[in-house]
């Protein structure tokens, strides 16, 4: 799969794609990442990307002729989905992600400042949030959507059955999990899970999924 980030500062994403599950998928070819810098495809002698909103208000707001640009220098005729990063979007869910695995080509537009001129709207696929807050540019939730989206890939993952009782597969969330040492500073793993009884540890493992989907993290 190739990956495009249409950034001011594609830059800010090198870090996280060096590094982990991410890493790895670029070193062995499953992955390849571009960056495509807005500011390359200004027109004008001071590389302007970004203007005083219509109607008056504050901040700036990107251009849409200069971020179209730049996003058309990636397409080609791959299975290509252009997704933009927007806070007032709809949120991204694991389905999106599963779904976006699909594709040979990923190309994520990110803003910053007041965000991009509206008229994008009509020269990407679908936009996402991550939640119900904003980041200063689009950039990061690129990197959370790739994350979610690239476990998905055949061969990324060490073990692809880590996937099927991952939180957020078949509409739950992943039980709580529990490793050595047994007992730690008078906190102890739960005796069910010790018991070698399958039947046992997975009723556990049940009930702990559905009291995590009603209370979070920490079910009482």
């Amino acid at each position: 799969m190739q990956i495009s980030f249409v950034s001011l500062f594609p830059e800010s994403t090198r870090s996280v794609i060096a590094a982990s599950i991410i890493g790895r998928a670029v070193q062995s070819g499953i992955l390849k990442i571009n960056e495509v810098q807005i500011r390359d495809f200004a027109t004008d002698k001071h590389k302007t990307v970004d203007d005083t909103p219509c109607g008056g208000g504050p901040g700036q707001i990107m251009k849409v002729d200069v971020v179209v640009s730049a996003l058309r220098s990636v397409l080609s005729d791959v299975k290509t989905r252009v997704i933009l990063t927007d806070p007032a979007a709809k949120k991204f869910k694991q389905a999106d992600a599963k779904r976006l695995a699909e594709y040979d080509h990923l190309v994520f537009v990110c803003g910053r400042y007041e965000g991009i001129d509206a008229r994008i709207e009509h020269y990407v696929d679908e936009a996402f949030s991550i939640g119900d807050y904003v980041l200063t540019g689009g950039e990061l939730p690129a990197l959370v959507m790739l994350d979610a989206t690239v476990r998905h890939i055949p061969g990324v993952l060490g073990n692809p059955n880590s996937l099927l009782e991952e939180s957020h597969e078949a509409d739950s969330v992943e039980y709580r999990q529990y490793t050595r040492p047994i007992e730690f500073e008078g906190h102890a793993v739960p005796e069910v899970l010790l018991s070698g009884d399958h039947a046992k540890v997975q009723a556990f493992r049940f009930e702990e999924q559905r009291l995590r989907g009603l209370h979070g993290s920490f079910p009482s």
